[in-house]
């Protein structure tokens, strides 16, 4: 099945960011018994708020505008974006500093964790690290330069757990999980800038005010839609986790950490590489009106390679969680039963997500990732004694819904196209 995978130049170029992902995952699963002996429940917990926060900032500091790197046919009018990108992720991160400075010990109080306001000032350097990181990979997805994406990958997993090991052992507490993640968020990324302003020095330098502008004009529908539609995304799944460290405790949040690290190993190891491949081949199958059968073999290759590994996790899960990470993450193992089918369903939806940019439907995906917001949140509302199931079998039945919106959309473009 394999070999027959890898006949394709998609499947290949997915082998190529998967091995660099495969490093990584694999790195940060091997460490996690040896980080849950550093660390207690309540450690993670402390990152799992930052990750919130983290998260929900990043993923629209550049407005967007980064995801539309890889589309325009000439180099020049996407360095102008590139451009574009960065100015609104320093300006992002700017605002996260003047919030941190103001509102930092306000914020703190409100996940009811103290030492989280000892960490707050670390908010904006992962910001700037996450957001430049993620500017310059879509400009090297642009150019196909996947193995350069797959090194960043391997010098994130080693700096980000390497310094949490370090750090846990040296007994700093959650300060040291923290650090590690922003190390994690933003490593290689002067290594994929050094190589854009290499193989693109051409077209940065041709790149002008009114350019800039014009080029922010044209692709005003990401940060008008498409930010929306990620900071829903974002909150819909972070948001819950706030709830959930307030109406059960900031423990069964670290035990949702947990939970989470371990099932996006294997669902991230090739999902994230089918969606930065998929995103620089959607443009061209979308002009040779090949986009549904596109997508269909990419949902296949996907449901191939991440049905096996869920279903031994989620089987294994309960008696092997509390033996490999120590009997006091029992709890964990619990939840990944739960948890399964939603980071399943989003394996599959997640890189075909894609497809709607390439459509333009900007409006229409910020729509449902609104919706998916409100269903999750609502759920561990109205659900707060068992809030962390609530929030799994939520998040499984949005995920199908956006699936299955996504195969609806590209269906009828593609009938209007022949009509």
């Amino acid at each position: 099945m394999i070999r027959k995978l890898l006949q394709s130049p998609f499947a290949r170029n997915v082998a190529v960011l998967a091995g660099g992902t495969a490093f990584a995952q694999g790195v940060g699963v091997l460490a996690l018994p040896v980080l849950t002996r550093f660390y207690t429940p309540e450690d993670f917990g402390v990152l799992g708020a930052f990750v919130a926060l983290l998260g929900m900032i990043s993923v629209v500091s550049a407005l967007r505008y980064e995801i539309a790197i890889p589309l325009p046919e000439d180099d020049q009018e996407a360095a102008n974006l590139l451009v574009v990108s960065l100015i609104c992720v320093v300006g992002i991160s700017a605002l996260a500093a003047l919030l941190i400075v103001f509102f930092g010990e306000r914020i703190a109080a409100q996940f009811s964790t103290p030492i989280l306001g000892q960490v707050l000032w670390m908010l904006p350097i992962g910001v700037l690290l996450t957001g430049a990181y993620s500017v310059f990979q879509f400009w090297a997805a642009r150019k196909k330069a996947y193995p350069h994406i797959a090194r960043t990958r391997i010098e994130q997993a080693v700096g980000g757990i390497g310094s949490q090991l370090g750090l846990g052992w040296a007994g700093v507490g959650a300060v040291g999980l923290v650090i590690g993640q922003v190390i994690s968020n933003g490593a290689g990324f002067i290594g994929l800038a050094r190589r854009a302003w290499t193989g693109g020095g051409d077209a940065f330098a041709s790149v002008r005010f009114d350019g800039m502008c014009r080029t922010a004009y044209v692709y005003r529908r990401y940060p008008m839609y498409s930010s929306v539609e990620s900071l829903a995304n974002m909150a819909g799944l972070q948001l819950p986790l706030i709830l959930i460290a307030t109406l059960a405790g900031n423990k069964e949040l670290g035990f949702l950490m947990l939970v989470m690290r371990i099932l996006q190993a294997p669902m991230s190891l090739v999902g994230s590489a089918v969606a930065q491949v998929y995103l620089g081949q959607a443009a061209s199958q979308l002009k040779s009106g090949r986009l549904m059968t596109f997508t269909s073999q990419t949902l296949k290759r996907l449901f191939q390679l991440g049905l096996p590994p869920m279903l031994l996790v989620a089987i294994a899960a309960p008696w092997a969680t509390p033996l490999i990470f120590g009997a006091s993450w029992a709890r964990a193992g619990e939840l990944i039963v739960w948890m399964a089918p939603f980071f399943f369903l989003q394996f599959l939806s997640s890189p075909i997500a894609m497809a709607l940019h390439a459509l333009n439907k900007q409006r229409s995906a910020a729509a449902l990732q609104i919706s998916g917001l409100c269903l999750r949140g609502s759920s561990v509302l109205l659900f707060p004694g068992v809030a962390a199931e609530a929030f799994a079998v939520s998040s499984a039945i949005f995920y199908m819904a956006y699936l299955l919106t996504i195969i609806i959309a590209i269906k009828r473009f593609e009938v209007s196209v022949r009509i």
